[in-house]
């Protein structure tokens, strides 16, 4: 079948879709004789045992019946099946996307550069494997030749948000488990004040540091390495032996004697898709051993299997991004808020943030023409219950109605609690979960205008056991597939961005006192 790239107005089943405006209430369907049975009916099973429900959302049996036309008319599983099979499905930058590949084979084999990338990826996680084996194991050790007890990630952007997020989802894992290795720490911001209170925090002579760039020449991440440098040679410590770089083969940081070791990507991994690839398994594997990291790539790979099924009820990352579409481009809700149950998880909205916002913040499709509908939503969110008592208020009660996405599990990573008031804190998290996807969909009727509730505010839930490594492999891959069946539909590029660029370039002529007009006059109130 040719694969055909048209912009979502133009086909006939958005154009359905779109006068089933408002046909559900989400409070009349939770709150009626058969609200128990929506419940149930509504679950699609994921990988590694999560489940995502979406009883909550303003959609029914109609409803999806067209989103599955829409999927099927924008041949969104086909193009899933080239981009894995190695087209160039990054138009922008004429490149294939290939971050799928670094936790598994869907299709067939992917070659180029000459390379079988499949092989590529497993080599470079082998030499990633024996490299933090080797520093566990104390064959790679510190001048004195003592264990390094502490790495830290020098990046920014993919670089950081991705591993960030991910390390702090499973250290408390790790610890209950036995396997916390490392800890991490982790420097991103060019302001100086961000890499002086983590090196302020650290017993130099026994950390190890790992640079993170593509091209080895991005900008903030080689400031802070030499912020880093410096301060490891006023301890009287060689820099060499206490840093390693993973980044592309043809950078200045390859096969360079400043660095104990190299690993490797390509241009074939956007940085935002990066956490499976060397530079989320880097950190990973020396701080929980890279069995962990084989688990993580294991629920990645799984999810990634699920969203290869034209059945939209059995793809949830399908469903979830068919039902944004409906949310964005129909319902015209601005926003989604990503609300996760777990403090482990108090990192991933801002991952998603970029994942979501970087991805298909775009204005023209994939051959450069303006889009005439809005594309990709506003993400924010923040763990509760914290956020309950921050901004619930706009999302009950403010004029415009949010889309959320709850993550919740049955238990906690440390297996520590406490029964007050005849319940666990676990319980009571949990409670608030329910509670809070009941008082936004159904609100609540006073005689109080201050006090009504006007309820309809739809929401999804994706929950589990417990989180885990595989777990959270499978999370991540449920997102960044969602977010890439989105893009198709829009016909727009997920896989670039240009809006990143121009702000870096107009930095470079500041610091050269390359200016005039406004870009001086602002220069000249910061003294630069």
């Amino acid at each position: 079948m040719a694969i055909s790239w048209e912009n979502l107005d133009t086909l006939a089943s958005f154009k359905k879709l779109q006068s089933l405006k408002g046909a559900v209430s989400v409070a009349k369907e939770l709150s009626g004789e058969k609200a128990a049975e929506r419940v149930a009916s509504c679950s699609v099973p994921m990988a590694a045992g999560l489940v995502y429900n979406y009883a909550a959302k303003q959609v029914d049996e109609k409803i999806l019946g067209v989103l599955a036309e829409l999927s099927q008319e924008a041949q969104l599983v086909e193009k899933f099946e080239e981009l894995y099979n190695g087209a160039v499905v990054n138009t922008g930058e004429k490149r294939l996307v290939l971050h799928q590949l670094t936790r598994g084979q869907l299709g067939k084999d992917v070659t180029a550069d000459g390379v079988n990338k499949r092989e590529f990826y497993i080599n470079e996680q082998k030499r990633i494997a024996e490299f933090a084996d080797k520093v566990h194991d104390g064959r790679i050790a510190n001048a004195a030749g003592e264990k390094f007890t502490t790495v830290v990630q020098i990046g920014i952007g993919g670089s950081d948000l991705g591993p960030r997020a991910m390390y702090l989802a499973l250290e408390n894992w790790a610890k209950a488990e036995g396997t916390f290795k490392m800890e991490a720490k982790f420097i991103s911001n060019v302001d100086p004040d961000d890499a002086a209170s983590v090196l302020k925090s650290l017993d130099l002579a026994h950390s190890l540091f790992i640079l993170v760039s593509k091209s080895g020449t991005t900008l903030e991440t080689l400031t802070n390495e030499s912020f880093v440098k410096d301060a490891l040679k006023k301890a009287g410590l060689n820099p060499a032996k206490h840093m390693i770089a993973v980044t592309s083969e043809t950078s200045p940081l390859a096969h360079n004697p400043d660095y104990l070791a190299a690993f490797y990507m390509d241009d074939y991994i956007g940085g935002r898709y990066s956490s499976t690839s060397g530079v989320g398994g880097a950190v990973l594997s020396l701080a929980f051993g890279p069995n962990v990291f084989a688990e993580f790539l294991d629920g990645a790979a799984a999810m990634d299997k699920t969203a290869t099924n034209k059945d939209i009820l059995k793809n949830p990352s399908l469903l979830d991004a068919l039902i944004g579409i409906y949310e964005r481009n129909v319902q015209e809700y601005p926003s989604t808020a990503v609300l996760p149950y777990s403090q482990a998880l108090s990192r991933f909205p801002a991952h998603l943030q970029q994942l979501d916002m970087e991805s298909n913040g775009k204005s023209v499709n994939r051959f450069g023409k303006p889009v005439s509908y809005v594309t990709g939503p506003v993400i924010f969110g923040e763990p509760g219950t914290n956020g309950q008592h921050s901004f619930y208020q706009l999302l009950h009660q403010g004029t415009n109605i949010i889309p959320l996405q709850f993550i919740a599990f049955k238990e906690n990573q440390t297996g520590t609690d406490v029964v007050i008031e005849d319940s666990t804190s676990q319980k009571k998290l949990c409670a608030n979960v329910v509670a809070q996807i009941m008082a936004f969909a159904c609100g609540k009727k006073d005689d109080d205008p201050n006090k009504s509730f006007a309820g309809e505010r739809p929401s999804s839930i994706i929950y589990g056991d417990r989180l885990t490594p595989k777990v959270l492999g499978a999370l991540l891959a449920h997102f960044e597939n969602k977010v890439m069946f989105q893009g198709f539909a829009w016909n727009i590029n997920s896989f670039d961005q240009e809006g990143v660029q121009l702000g870096k370039k107009l930095a470079k002529k500041v610091l050269a006192h390359d200016t005039d007009g406004a870009l001086k006059a602002y220069s000249d109130l910061l003294n630069i």
